[in-house]
């Protein structure tokens, strides 16, 4: 039976986020901001807290159902929850995010997203089992690194670079460490890979940080390096280790 997506639902940008961009303001807007963004983080914790072990997949929201790139997303998802028995976490949105999400629920995984709001193009997926909607980029990339064992990089923009880069800095920097970062999309990629090696040239990033980052096509080849780094690295606790706390309201 095919899943008809529900549709997108109206969110207002908070009008405070740009202004807060803006530089110093009054201390009541700078302290009353700073507690919305604590109660952004937690209730990120409260939603996520049960869902890990997870493999985080970044990638564009703009390709579409029968693109290449998202069939390939859509197969990693599968691999991860098929052959890993991990959670797949995406940012909960269309495009690359949808196929992961959606081959996890193929692979009978657990499929979870951490949305963000947006004028457009980021309403939820329809192959989500459960997902948070934050507000704020920097909480929301926070929430998508905090939860994973690994992280699958998928043609994407801006926003996909982002997150490339700041996983990559958390690991080189060992902020976290040994982290597997699997950069999928060979022809998209050949110019980042390229810069990297000039990186190494110019002597801005060590030999050895090559080593963070596989590239390949191979959905196998992927799966089959983030489960060697696990096994090599993590004992993996399943989601039964966490079990919810009645007098906190939580649900797994």
């Amino acid at each position: 039976m095919a899943i008809i997506p529900p549709p997108p639902k109206k969110r207002l940008i908070d009008p405070n986020e740009p202004v807060f961009l803006h530089g110093a303001r009054k201390r009541h807007f700078e302290l009353f901001f700073a507690f919305k963004v604590f109660w952004e983080f937690i209730r990120g914790f409260r939603a996520l807290h049960f869902v890990a072990p997870c493999v985080t997949v970044f990638g564009s929201a703009r390709f579409k159902d029968g693109h290449r790139y998202y069939e390939e997303a859509q197969t990693v998802g599968r691999l991860i929850a098929s052959e890993l028995g991990l959670t797949v976490l995406t940012g909960g949105g269309p495009g690359i995010m949808e196929a992961a999400n959606r081959g996890a629920k193929e692979g009978g995984g657990l499929s979870v997203g951490c949305n963000i709001v947006l004028p457009h193009e980021q309403a939820e997926n329809p192959w989500l089992d459960k997902f948070v909607t934050i507000r704020y980029f920097f909480v929301r990339k926070v929430l998508l690194v905090k939860y994973s064992y690994a992280f699958v990089i998928l043609p994407g923009g801006f926003g996909t670079m982002d997150e490339l880069f700041e996983t990559l800095t958390l690991v080189q920097t060992r902020k976290i460490s040994n982290f597997p970062v699997v950069i999928m999309g060979m022809d998209y990629y050949r110019p980042i890979q390229e810069y990297l090696q000039f990186m190494v040239s110019e002597g801005t990033i060590s030999p050895e940080d090559l080593d963070l980052v596989l590239f390949t096509d191979d959905p196998n080849e992927a799966i089959s390096h983030i489960r060697q780094y696990i096994a090599t690295n993590y004992e993996v606790k399943k989601r039964s280790s966490y079990l919810p706390k009645w007098w906190l309201f939580e649900r797994a």
